[in-house]
């Protein structure tokens, strides 16, 4: 056998095994460039799912928040009159048991610069809870009065919305909403 007869299988057995290599190869790419794409698109799921979830807690977490300031204002505002009492009482507590549980939760989610402003206005807004229970069961301590009530109140709506300008950032709202 001379060496030109034998070159030509070769060269076909090698260019046969090319192109199956080939179409192998671009098989695997475009199978690696999809798992990427997949995972891409998880990750950007995720990222959603998470920014909705933190939301949602912050918005439970501002509304029982704004919900137990007026349960407080309003109880203030009943101390004087016996006959409102009962149910204002009953939807303080309801209130207060309220934002308790959605804080719990908050606190697991929250990031820490978020977490500092709400620990802080809750602890604020446990004091003032106090102060109220106090001058309802007529024990009043020291430096608790109706004034007082009042004047930390407002302090305190003041704060959460402190806090809330931080969570909406931390969502990347001002990015969106330039206008306000």
């Amino acid at each position: 056998m001379d060496l030109g007869e034998a070159t030509a299988p070769v060269v076909a057995v090698v260019g046969v095994v090319g192109t199956l290599l080939s179409a192998l190869l671009t098989q695997r790419a475009a199978d690696r460039s999809r798992r990427r794409e997949q995972e891409r698109a998880e990750a950007v799921r995720e990222r959603r799912r998470h920014a909705q979830e933190l939301r949602a807690c912050y918005v439970a977490l501002n509304s029982s928040a704004r919900q137990y300031l007026a349960a407080l204002t309003d109880q203030l505002h009943a101390l004087g009159r016996a006959e409102e009492l009962r149910t204002v009482r009953q939807r303080l507590t309801e209130a207060r048991d309220q934002y308790r549980d959605v804080y719990a939760e908050a606190q697991l989610r929250m990031p820490e610069r978020v977490l500092d402003l709400a620990a802080g206005f809750s602890h604020d807004l446990g004091a003032v809870y106090g102060m109220v229970r106090r001058l309802d069961d007529g024990t009043p301590g020291a430096g608790d009065s109706p004034a007082a009530v009042r004047e930390n109140i407002g302090e305190l709506w003041g704060r959460l919305r402190r806090m809330r300008r931080e969570m909406r950032t931390e969502l990347g709202a001002f990015r969106t909403d330039s206008g306000r």
